[in-house]
């Protein structure tokens, strides 16, 4: 570890002496305090929330990320451009050391940085805070700076299954497949069982069953909120919003909350219900009651959730750090990778071009969704190809599933929107995205940095 601690410290120094490290300081700390003042919040919790964590965070995790990606292809591809990495190789410290030893550095100066602009984050938010009027900092402490646990109903995959089963087989027996694709007819069957589940018709009732589990000890005399979101079944002029009844509770065991409210479709809605609305199995049994006269649907999905309070935002923000840190500890693993035998301006195009493919990934989802990369043509309303789709998509595909690795992580929307970022879920991040991903990329960098020959790198002349 001497001699890791040994280039750890070497690139720290390099940073310092370049001035880069203040520079860096000096941006994440315009964007913390510069964005709130040139963008104004609308006064209301949520407009408060996209400011200071959504638009702040962010903006700070992309200066970062591209600084990362900067100095990582620049501290190795220099260093070996202007001859100074031969005179560390000759010393007693193998290459891999040295490769580690610029990668821990990178890391560490990330999680100086990140913490610096984390503090002035938070502390930001607890200072505006104290600005909102009593009934959204009220709001604010419960919906958004709060660590939320979330429970949905049960997949009902095996039962619409099942469903589809019945129902397919009934018509068989009835003879009414002659002539028809089975494959087509059960989908469409399938599709009709997951219909009648969420839709609900006018003056219609859809009933859910929450199973709070051992969560119910906890949750005594502690409110729980309602997040919601339905669509129209219907193509006609929609009025903005929509009557929707609500009960909550089950009667002669629990209290019994009602209320109804008017909703807007095709939007998240969150509404605090009355506590100790559960049975003594931790059941919470929620009702609701159409009374418009067009249907509306609740997507099996995300049409239902009940949130409740798990943590402290303190903690969760820290845990939203580290997986950030995370995504920068990867991009020192890919820009020094690079840099193991690319020269520096090359190594940078060549990390900032894979960093715009994992953010284009929507287009690359759409391609693999279409199965064909020329797209749709619009005159003969079908959907072109090519004999690159039979290369291309492959490779898409799996470019995905490495993506995903990486992209199924959103600490900045959890922290928006008050969600729960588990320690389970930040050990996952640390597997997939530092030591698989990470480390692959490292393997990599390593392997080559060690075949390469030194003694040939000469600098510009």
């Amino acid at each position: 570890m001497q001699q890791i601690s040994a280039i750890v410290g070497l690139t720290w120094k390099a940073a310092f002496r370049y001035r880069l490290f203040w520079v860096i300081a000096a941006l994440l700390l315009a964007a913390v305090i510069g964005l709130p003042i040139l963008i104004k919040d609308d006064g209301t919790a949520e407009g408060f929330a996209q400011i200071l964590i959504t638009y702040t965070l962010g903006a700070v995790t992309g200066l970062l990320g591209l600084c990362t990606l900067w100095l990582a292809c620049g501290t190795l591809a220099r260093d070996v451009e202007e001859c100074q990495i031969q005179m560390i190789a000759v010393k007693p410290i193998a290459r891999w050391q040295i490769w580690l030893g610029k990668w821990l550095g990178l890391v560490s100066l990330n999680a100086l940085l990140l913490g610096i602009a984390g503090l002035s984050i938070y502390g930001l938010l607890e200072y505006r805070a104290q600005r909102l009027p009593a009934v959204e900092r009220d709001k604010l402490q419960n919906e958004v700076l709060v660590a939320r646990a979330s429970v949905k109903e049960e997949n009902l995959d095996a039962y619409i299954e099942q469903a589809t089963d019945r129902e397919f087989k009934a018509r068989q027996e009835k003879g009414k497949l002659a002539d028809v694709d089975p494959t087509e007819m059960r989908k469409q069957i399938e599709q009709q069982v997951r219909a009648g589940i969420q839709i609900v018709p006018p003056d219609g009732i859809r009933p859910w069953v929450i199973k709070l589990g051992s969560a119910k000890d906890r949750l005594k005399d502690q409110p729980l909120f309602l997040r919601v979101k339905f669509n129209t079944s219907q193509n006609t002029t929609i009025p903005t919003t929509l009557d929707t009844a609500w009960q909550v509770g089950t009667p002669k065991k629990t209290a019994i909350w009602q209320d109804m409210l008017s909703l807007s479709p095709d939007s998240f809605h969150e509404f605090r219900i009355d506590p100790n609305l559960f049975d003594d199995q931790g059941n919470l049994v929620i009702l609701f009651r159409n009374p418009n006269n067009m249907a509306i649907l609740f997507p099996l999905a995300d049409g239902m959730e009940v949130l409740y309070r798990e943590g402290s935002f303190g903690m969760n923000f820290i845990r939203g750090l580290a997986i950030i840190l995370c995504w920068m500890a990867l991009l020192a693993a890919l820009g020094l990778s690079a840099a193991s035998f690319l020269s520096f301006p090359v190594a940078a195009f060549l990390s900032l071009a894979l960093l715009g493919i994992t953010l284009s990934s929507g287009t690359l989802s759409n391609v693999v969704s279409d199965g064909t990369i020329m797209g749709y043509n619009e005159e003969k309303g079908t959907k072109g190809h090519s004999a690159l789709d039979n290369v291309a998509i492959p490779a898409f595909r799996g470019m995905l599933d490495v993506i995903n690795l990486v992209q199924g992580f959103s600490p900045i929307d959890s922290l928006t929107a008050g969600r729960l970022i588990t320690w389970q879920e930040m050990g996952l991040a640390l597997a997939q995205i530092v030591l698989l991903l990470g480390g692959l990329l490292a393997v990599i960098g390593i392997f080559i940095f060690n075949r390469r020959e030194l003694a040939t790198a000469q600098g510009t002349q």
